[in-house]
């Protein structure tokens, strides 16, 4: 009898294995792309790039490396991202496991006792012992546990990939802010100083009320732009402090001054190289986050499959049982069964067709969010890169506009202070504002440049190797 049962079990399995032959899972194939164009007016062959710098060789500040460094050693939203992996990882060590039997053991004592019906008018009552295991085991014909485990890879490397992805935001979100903090102390550092040559002009326009040489209402709207000017200094102040308890919360600081230096000591040494786009796929966490997402709902599909083909299941029991704990282990006490079978849906509530449908629809939607990731991604380096050239073809127009209105508000204080007749106070105010815009334009033009060196080495994927 025993070898009736373990040839029918080889039966099955053998049966199994030529049926898994059949293919019912699909390999992956990662998506066709065309990224030839995806750089607008960038075409090169090129392979270097600025994403396959360390952070420390594009950043010569040492203030801001180490504000980089203390971010990426601190960073909650880094720790949130070492979480994830350790749960991915969990699953994905839970998901090898499945290949092997479920196996439980057992021990009980029950007291057994018949009714007089059934006992025949007998007095029956006795104990029963019995300790024993439990094996359960699927037999993977379709490959539905592969599929879940390459699935459960697919949301491992997934997990990894946005550790990257939070990585390289975060250190282009402290960069971005260090440069605004740099900005807006240039900004307060030119508003101070033209407040003081405010109060000169008010000083020498008394001098010339009292010589009349301008009226009482050249004495006030010259009052009255130092004023003006004074005014935006607490706004200043105010965006100052705030983008210093930004960036405190970015490097897991409580809020707090930050140590920094200035705009103009910022240096760069290295070509703005943009490599091939195919290499985005390398480089950029948030396209391999897209990606592997799109891989675990192929292998989603392929789980989905095997539902609508028989399973294969070999069940085992055995141990020992009997009316006494001292005979328990005698060997007329042992006790066995082997039950092996096939289960072949038949009609399931149309369960088997929702999930192939909602693993087919899932893949579809992920594989448009994968290609509008892509061209997201080929967007952001494109308008950071143009975002440079601006910024560069800027700067000599912007250094002769400066040079040009400096001498414009030293001639028409000259003027105005010789007495020259068709000087009036109003062009020196004219010239002086304008200088002053020209001056705060040039910090911003620092700024876009700085900023958009950052964009690039992080649209390009940096800040992670």
């Amino acid at each position: 009898m025993n070898n009736k049962i373990f040839k029918i079990v080889g039966i099955i399995l053998v049966i199994g294995v030529c049926l898994s032959s059949c293919g019912i899972s699909k390999n992956y194939q990662a998506p066709a792309m065309e990224m030839s164009e995806l750089y607008r007016d960038a075409n090169t062959t090129d392979t270097a790039s600025i994403a396959t710098l360390p952070y420390s060789t594009l950043f010569k500040d040492k203030k801001l490396q180490k504000l980089i460094a203390e971010g990426i050693a601190n960073s909650y939203d880094l720790k949130v991202a070492v979480a994830r992996i350790k749960q991915a990882e969990a699953n994905f060590n839970q998901s090898k496991l499945q290949f092997l039997p479920n196996l439980n053991a057992s021990t009980q004592v029950t007291n057994q006792g018949l009714s007089e019906s059934q006992s025949r008018g007998l007095s029956y009552n006795k104990n029963i012992y019995q300790l024993g295991a439990n094996a359960s085991w699927e037999a993977d014909i379709w490959g539905k546990l592969q599929s879940a485990k390459k699935g459960e890879l697919a949301l491992l490397l997934q997990s990894h990939a946005y550790q990257r992805a939070v990585q390289s935001q975060l250190i282009a979100n402290i960069a971005n802010n260090y440069y605004n903090l740099l900005a807006m102390d240039k900004e307060l550092e030119i508003t101070l100083k033209t407040i003081s040559y405010l109060k000169e002009d008010i000083s020498t326009n008394k001098l010339l009320k009292t010589a009349n040489r301008i009226t009482e209402a050249s004495v006030a709207q010259s009052e009255a732009n130092l004023y003006a000017t004074q005014v935006t200094i607490p706004d200043l102040k105010y965006n100052i402090r705030q983008t210093e308890n930004a960036l405190s919360i970015l490097i897991a600081r409580p809020p707090g001054s930050i140590d920094r230096n200035t705009i103009d000591e910022q240096e760069f040494d290295v070509l703005l190289q943009t490599g091939i786009p195919a290499q985005l796929l390398a480089n950029r966490p948030d396209v391999q986050e897209a990606e592997y997402q799109l891989r675990y709902n192929f292998e989603h599909i392929n789980n989905a499959r095997t539902y609508f083909y028989p399973s294969l299941t070999i069940t085992a029991q055995g141990g020992w049982q009997g009316t006494t704990a001292k005979n328990l282990f005698d060997p007329a006490s042992l006790f066995y069964n082997l039950i092996g079978g096939l289960a072949q849906p038949i009609f399931n509530q149309g369960l088997n067709k929702q999930r192939l449908a909602i693993a087919k629809a899932q893949y579809e939607e992920n594989t448009a969010n994968f290609y509008s990731t892509l061209l997201a991604a080929g967007q952001e380096v494109s308008n950071a890169l143009f975002s440079y050239q601006m910024a560069e073809e800027k700067k000599s127009s912007r250094d002769e506009q400066l040079l040009a209105l400096g001498k414009a508000v030293d001639y028409n204080r000259e003027l105005l202070n010789y007495g020259y007749a068709q000087t009036s106070y109003l062009d020196v105010l004219t010239s002086q504002q304008s200088y002053l815009a020209a001056q705060l334009n040039q910090v911003s033009d620092q700024l876009q440049k700085l900023t958009a060196i950052v964009n690039l080495y992080q649209s390009l994927g940096g800040g992670w190797k």
